[in-house]
């Protein structure tokens, strides 16, 4: 979730190969009496679904991580040169689509200036697995889905299903998408959201029925998104390096306390990167920062990400098992959420943990 890659802007010229496919059905199945979300308990946010097994932010990576126990399923929203709302992370599509693959689509490299960086790169294609360690045989067999289309999903879920969806560099799309009437990018987004039933302040009843949390690295977006919709927004923080997209704010300004009883008006929590609670030093972790601390002492929920299970993401603390790690966030740094690419394993050990084993 770095922020400089969570940026993107799909070119719609390029989406021809996909919209002869079939789409998701709009919300399809009735559960009258679903299970309630559990809140007794840290949340268990799918990171892109469980896109530690299945290619990411695609209907079956979300429906996997919806069988494997997630509070919510989180994902990252963009818009197609003529205004459609996706699901799709990176800046370009080189990564995780197979668009290197198409000959017929190299005269539509384009460069865009993104942060201040100028980035070149395809701008579309079938979706594959980001990491070449994972799991390969699901390539290609899945296609981009858009913002309905993962709204459907979870309210098709036979329990209550949150959704975390994040407005990805609303500066850049508002500078490169114009919608009729003036509309923003913001407007499209809470749309969508409302015409499906989201809506409430944090553990209302109307909230807890369709749970979301909105999250951006842009703090402006949040706070106009939060004029306009009530549901809990959850300001997302990068390393220490990297400034806000939009205010171009240090972290330590806006990890401040100052800054903490300013931005608790608009929002209900914070999203970090988890090396800036817990700084590494050769692999190893050092003393955790009064971070969380901080932010609970200002009512702000803390949900870090993102938390894997291979050995090149796990600190040497944690002696190559993740549970370790989940064990250390959870009990010892006492986190409100974990952002994690392995729904089950975080779920397993929750039930472990509380003593239920199923």
């Amino acid at each position: 979730m770095n922020p400089f890659w969570a940026t993107c802007l799909i070119l719609s010229s390029l989406l021809e190969g996909t919209r002869g496919r079939v789409l998701y059905p709009l919300p399809s199945k009735e559960h009258k009496h679903k299970q309630p979300l559990q809140t007794s308990r840290p949340y268990n946010i799918a990171h892109r679904g469980s896109n530690g097994e299945i290619p990411e932010e695609t209907t079956d990576a979300y429906k996997r991580a919806i069988e494997e126990g997630a509070d919510f399923i989180e994902t990252d929203i963009l818009a197609t040169k003529d205004g459609e709302l996706i699901c799709f992370h990176d800046v370009t599509l080189d990564d995780t689509t197979d668009i290197g693959n198409h000959t017929e689509f190299s005269d539509r490299k384009r460069t865009y200036q993104v942060q201040g960086f100028n980035v070149t790169g395809f701008f579309v294609g079938e979706v594959r697995q980001r990491y070449p360690f994972r799991d390969q045989q699901y390539n290609g067999k899945f296609s981009i889905i858009t913002f309905e289309e993962y709204i459907a999903i979870a309210l098709d879920a036979n329990r209550v299903v949150g959704i975390y969806p994040e407005i990805k560099n609303p500066v850049f799309i508002n500078q490169h998408v114009k919608w009729p009437n003036g509309e923003r990018f913001e407007d499209k987004f809470i749309e969508l959201l409302q015409k499906y039933g989201y809506g409430g302040a944090y553990m209302s009843a109307k909230w807890l029925k369709k749970p979301v949390f909105i999250q951006s690295f842009a703090p402006t977006s949040l706070i106009y998104i939060s004029n306009k919709m009530d549901s809990p927004k959850i300001l997302l923080i990068g390393d220490f390096s990297m400034p806000t997209q939009d205010t171009n704010q240090s972290f330590w300004e806006i990890t401040s306390d100052s800054y903490f009883e300013y931005i608790r008006d608009y929002v209900v929590g914070i999203g970090p990167w988890k090396d800036t609670i817990v700084p590494p030093l050769n692999n190893y972790l050092t003393a955790p920062s009064d971070l969380v601390y901080r932010a609970h002492a200002h009512n702000l929920q803390v949900h870090p990400y993102t938390y894997r299970n291979e050995n090149s993401f796990l600190h040497f603390d944690f002696h190559q098992d993740p549970y370790e790690e989940y064990e250390y966030w959870i009990k010892t740094i006492g986190v409100d959420g974990l952002f994690t690419d392995f729904t089950g394993s975080l779920h397993r050990y929750q039930k472990c943990a509380s003593g239920i084993l199923r």
